[in-house]
């Protein structure tokens, strides 16, 4: 990796360039998840790096996968005041049970509550302005002090997911920090399967039709057959939360899906 740049906390300059990410998807093209986890932890490929986790349906792979290589790895989970209770309880028991042992809870700005959000039914008339205040704002900030973020996006899950790759530049952040997908190309029955193997626990909120969890105001039932997030914010003109830009559009030259 050494054609890497070398990250320095003094260079105000990208962390990582478009060029540093397509190198990074052709290096591990053909390499399991595991074995690209375990090289950009342990190799410390991408700087400093933590994994940001919803504590939904399908967390726990991720979460798991990590905790084997590292489990002091920082687990950022958005408290947005909105859960469902139920998620809540099951990301303190994930926790406990994969003994990950930083889990960095985030709230949003009480003042930008109280000046935008007041009644706290702005997810009702404005469900962008929501997820501004209480997902995209605490996390930008959080995530300014790493140079690298993991998700749990994978391709199966919405269209605006399918043709994404593993190693992406985060185009919400001048800084170029690096937005890594290791499950992009794992299937539903390929989680399925992981979950059982390994004895994971599973979202209590999963056997009820909630295949993706988000905020309980702006998460509904999904019907079989149903793209597993047409639950989220059902009625609105909205498939993200502005954490993760949609769409393939702003996808650089270079990239190719599922390396």
């Amino acid at each position: 990796m050494n054609e890497l740049r070398a990250i320095d906390r003094l260079d105000t300059g990208p962390r990582f360039t478009e060029h540093d990410a397509v190198r990074l998807n052709r290096m591990f093209r053909g390499s399991s998840t595991e074995e690209m986890l375990e090289a950009v932890i342990r190799d410390n490929l991408a700087g400093d790096v933590a994994t940001v986790s919803s504590f939904g349906a399908e967390s726990a792979v991720l979460l798991h996968l990590l905790a084997q290589v590292d489990p002091a790895t920082p687990v950022m989970f958005l408290d947005t005041g909105k859960h469902f209770p139920e998620t809540l309880a099951y990301r303190d028991l994930v926790i406990d049970r994969l003994g990950l042992t930083n889990l960095i809870i985030l709230h949003p700005d009480l003042e930008a509550l109280q000046a935008k959000d007041e009644t706290g039914l702005r997810w009702s008339y404005d469900p962008d302005g929501c997820c501004e205040i209480r997902k995209v704002q605490p996390l930008a900030k959080a995530l300014s002090q790493y140079d690298a973020s993991f998700t749990g996006r994978k391709a199966f899950q919405s269209a605006t997911r399918a043709n994404l790759p593993r190693f992406e530049i985060d185009t919400s952040d001048a800084q170029g920090r690096l937005k890594i997908n290791p499950l992009i190309d794992w299937d539903a029955e390929r989680i399925a399967a992981y979950f059982a193997e390994h004895e994971l626990p599973a979202h209590p909120l999963v056997e009820r039709g909630y295949p993706s969890i988000g905020c309980s105001p702006c998460t509904s039932k999904v019907a079989p057959g149903e793209d597993p997030r047409s639950g989220r914010w059902k009625g609105w003109d909205k498939t993200e939360c502005g954490i993760h830009q949609p769409g393939e559009d702003d996808l650089p030259p270079g990239y190719e899906p599922f390396l």
